[in-house]
């Protein structure tokens, strides 16, 4: 019999579950990964597995979803607009580089296994797509001079994010510290808000 099949509350068992199964698809990819080694890490059978997530493309779904409002939450913690916008920046980039640190399995599945995954690939760019439009907000806030247009902010947001995924995905790896790596994405950043609205004549 399988370990760890005491009664839970369901909320608590799905939660388990998700933990497990996060660990297992950051380890192994989509493909690679069984039902079986998910309850297995999970400790539990894999008829409980199946009762609560019908198919292997669900619980991956279901991942997905958690594990993107995970990470849009701990971006929207340096959303304040009382800050400089200076100060913004960095308090952004730091809980944007922060969850990656803290959550590197959890970066994996997000930006690797379902980037990867053609049919999880819409769930991951709504979920890019909510954090653009964040980030363009928190531009657009702090931004004072005239003239700028939407596109700039859009178009900055969507610069800006793409340099924080790559550095993000760097730092998982191992390859820089967090305190490098905010050091870094702060000037990129910080150099991109400055052209915010700067347009070469015609």
């Amino acid at each position: 019999m399988v370990g760890g099949t005491k009664r839970l509350p369901r909320a608590e068992r799905e939660q388990q579950m998700l933990d497990a199964a996060v660990s297992v698809f950051a380890k192994n990819g989509f493909r690679d990964t069984s039902m079986d080694s998910i309850a297995a890490q999970a400790k539990i059978s894999k008829p409980m597995l199946y009762l609560y997530y019908g198919s292997k493309e669900e619980l991956f779904s279901a991942c997905i979803a958690r594990e993107g409002g995970r990470f849009i939450d701990a971006m929207a913690v340096g959303f304040d607009p009382k800050l400089r916008q200076s100060e913004q920046a960095r308090t952004v980039v730091r809980e944007f580089l922060r969850f990656v640190d803290e959550n590197r399995e959890s970066w994996r599945v997000l930006y690797r296994v379902a980037v990867g995954s053609a049919a999880f690939a819409d769930t991951v760019s709504s979920s890019r797509r909510h954090i653009v439009d964040m980030v363009s907000d928190l531009i657009r806030r702090g931004t004072t001079v005239e003239g700028a247009l939407d596109i700039d902010f859009e178009l900055t947001a969507i610069a800006l994010v793409g340099a924080g995924e790559a550095v993000a995905d760097r730092m998982s790896e191992g390859d820089v510290d967090l305190e490098t790596a905010i050091d870094l994405l702060v000037g990129i950043t910080w150099r991109g808000l400055k052209g915010v609205g700067i347009h070469t004549p015609s």
